[in-house]
């Protein structure tokens, strides 16, 4: 359902289509009533299409929260929802979501991939563990992650055709706590059949979806060297830092140098602000840009997160501060950084531990 203002046209208020001519009718409409900004609701992903649409035939999109108009009463149907937010954004009453553009949102959508990719690999990382342990070989109990050369090196074995636990402890790798001799009491176990054969489709699985994360830290890396070169930034290459600092052998790490490819982008090295590795800043640039002007100040930036109190004042007395509920992912990493600092020896660590211990760390 779609509404523009009674005196644009003679039917105000017109239903269209989902398909994608029907939505190509709908914005030579709104051009047809001389519509320069389009306000819409945000649902699931179903607002992509039309808003991706609209966006490149030059509209003005303010993709808004539901909740912004959801509390009033005898709004209840489609056509009545479309006037009322018409109506709402005519006296600009609405406020846009942000939604980064351009390169940053494409780099986005390879960020969250790799991230659900990730996902579907550890699922099938318990798969293994459940067949070794139906085996009854306490591999997990010896080495700190069975998907490290270690435990892959001892599973790929396995699935080769390999049963002797000496020779099997033999592929420990130097770097490993665990003694051979430890391995080797580990590995004896019932190698049966139907365990193994659910060993060997997990193993699969796991390795299909890293290699399709590695597709796309290609793309990932593509898209910032393309960011790079249409800001027109080039800042030499990052300063050294310590191993301290800066961990190359992280799980999960990305296969190019992420630090290196986000000073030529900022010309700054941002994995400096305690708590704040690689990884996770890429991840933040990926979500908010790297352009913060979308918010005036830090203090709209902090509410936008969802981390600045909700104040709720009467009477000149404060009723109750609390923040307010928010599915943010740059906000979930914030929270990440902060207990990552939390751990360091540093200013903000110890105020972190300070605060903590008086609020509590749920409400960091």
């Amino acid at each position: 359902m779609a509404a523009v203002r009674a005196d644009r046209a003679p039917e105000p208020v017109r239903s269209f289509g989902t398909f994608t001519a029907d939505l190509h009718r709908l914005v030579d409409w709104f051009t047809e009533c001389g519509v320069e900004t389009v306000v819409m609701e945000s649902t699931s992903v179903y607002w992509i299409p039309i808003f991706e649409l609209l966006d490149a035939r030059g509209f003005t999109v303010f993709l808004v929260n539901a909740r912004d108009a959801k509390h009033v009463p005898g709004r209840k149907t489609d056509v009545s929802d479309a006037q009322w937010l018409q109506r709402l954004h005519s006296f600009g009453l609405l406020r846009a979501s942000f939604r980064p553009k351009g390169q940053i949102a494409e780099l986005r959508a390879y960020v969250r991939q790799r991230e659900r990719l990730l996902e579907y690999a550890a699922s099938h990382i318990q798969h293994m563990q459940k067949a070794l342990t139906e085996m009854n070989l306490q591999l997990h109990h010896v080495v700190a992650d069975i998907t490290g050369a270690t435990g892959l090196g001892i599973i790929r074995a396995i699935l080769a055709g390999e049963r002797d636990p000496e020779v099997l402890a033999c592929l420990r790798h130097y770097s490993c706590h665990s003694s051979a001799e430890t391995i080797a009491k580990a590995l004896t176990g019932s190698y049966r059949a139907e365990h193994l054969f659910a060993l060997d489709q997990a193993l699969a699985l796991y390795d299909a979806y890293r290699e399709k994360a590695s597709a796309c830290d290609v793309r990932i890396e593509a898209v910032l060297k393309e960011l790079s070169t249409h800001r027109g930034r080039d800042h030499g290459s990052a300063p050294p830092v310590s191993r301290r600092r800066n961990r190359t052998d992280q799980a999960n790490a990305l296969a190019f140098d992420v630090r290196a490819a986000l000073f030529v982008l900022l010309g700054k090295d941002i994995t400096m602000i305690d708590g704040l590795g690689p990884y996770l800043s890429l991840k933040l640039i990926a979500e908010c840009g790297d352009d913060l002007t979308s918010w005036p100040s830090a203090k709209h930036f902090t509410s936008w997160l969802g981390l600045a109190p909700s104040n709720k004042i009467s009477g000149g007395k404060v009723l109750s501060s609390p923040t307010r509920r928010s599915g943010g992912q740059a906000a979930a990493l914030l929270r990440l950084a902060a207990v990552t600092v939390g751990r360091t020896d540093t200013a903000l660590g110890a105020f972190y531990r300070r605060l903590s211990s008086r609020i509590g760390k749920a409400r960091r």
